[in-house]
């Protein structure tokens, strides 16, 4: 597989992330520069080490791995949408949004990822070197994700309070999509 062709791959695999992350970004209002580092290491740590583990489970558990991982993807980013939209419905408008802690982008960027693994089960049976592919999907996404954080801060300071219901929903129906391409 070509440099370019796991950049579009990156590209592919990062999308949701940047999803993500508008939303993340637009829910907390204005993150300082320290916060998009964090959130941008996150999500772009999680989807570089997701493809491996994913291709050191190859050819063992493939067949498992791909049977299973649009549900866990859609429980998690359904959960976490919802909750995060739940809450902020909720909450009063004038309200200042509650600060998402680590353990909250942890599980998103857990949940935004799935799909990279198994990716990671392709790239192996197929004999692509994860010492390049890794490191290509991680940077990129990490990339998107800075960019979707602070894109985020933008649209949420224009619309305020409805972006945090809009971003909720918008992660659940991402799990959503997740699940209906591999059942649908």
């Amino acid at each position: 597989m070509s440099i370019l062709s796991l950049f579009i791959l990156a590209l592919g695999l990062s999308i949701d992330a940047f999803a993500a992350a508008v939303g993340r970004g637009a829910s907390n209002g204005a993150p300082h520069f320290g916060a998009v580092l964090r959130g941008a290491f996150v999500f772009g740590f999680t989807e570089m080490l997701t493809p491996i583990v994913g291709w050191a489970i190859g050819w063992t558990f493939a067949d498992w791995v791909e049977a299973v991982d649009h549900w866990i993807a859609f429980g998690l980013l359904a959960v976490v949408g919802l909750h995060m939209a739940w809450h902020a419905w909720r909450r009063d408008p004038e309200e200042e949004p509650p600060r998402r802690g680590l353990a909250g982008l942890i599980v998103t960027a857990i949940g935004t990822s799935i799909d990279a693994m198994a990716v990671g089960v392709s790239l192996a049976l197929i004999d692509v070197d994860i010492r390049v592919a890794a490191p290509i999907i991680g940077g990129v996404t990490f990339t998107m994700t800075a960019i979707g954080l602070v894109a985020g801060r933008r649209i949420g300071e224009a619309v305020g309070h409805r972006a945090e219901i809009a971003a909720g929903f918008a992660l659940a129906l991402i799990g959503c999509g997740i699940l209906w391409s591999h059942i649908g």
